[in-house]
């Protein structure tokens, strides 16, 4: 299951990586979101975020490690439980009226009888997709903040 959005902003490219890279702004922007929290690292590749969330009425825990970090161009974190691994790719792109263009690349992968699920969730996983995106514009249009 994959999920792609693209936003902009009125906000430089520094700003809107240095803001995104730090996986704890998901609480601002992810709905879904209930925590997220650095257990260590500096942000850079290998740190690791602990996150709570909820989909679909469950809540669930991730743990996500940093993977790639070209700052200002590419952050790309791994997420994982039991039952799936999550690859989240985001890019950036300045713009010509001095923003920034995101895209934010999720890429679930099920494992187990997690796997036979994945037919009746596709409107769950839209919806995930699309609430992120409100998220996103919201946060990125507004002022920046941890």
């Amino acid at each position: 299951m994959r999920i792609t959005r693209t936003v902009t902003s009125t906000h430089p490219i520094d700003a809107v990586y240095d803001y995104l890279a730090d996986f704890t702004t998901t609480t601002h922007w992810d709905p879904g979101t209930e925590r997220t929290v650095r257990v260590s690292g500096d942000g850079g590749v290998g740190t690791v975020y602990a996150n709570t969330s909820v989909f679909n009425g469950r809540r669930t825990e991730l743990q996500y490690v940093v993977l790639e970090a070209d700052r200002p161009h590419r952050i790309r974190l791994r997420g994982e439980n039991r039952t799936v691994t999550a690859t989240d790719t985001m890019t950036f792109e300045a713009t010509a009226d001095g923003g920034t263009r995101v895209t934010y690349d999720a890429d679930f992968r099920f494992r187990g009888l997690a796997r036979l699920a994945v037919p009746f969730l596709r409107g769950a996983f839209r919806t995930l997709g699309d609430e992120a995106e409100a998220g996103l514009r919201r946060t990125l249009q507004g002022a920046l903040h941890d």
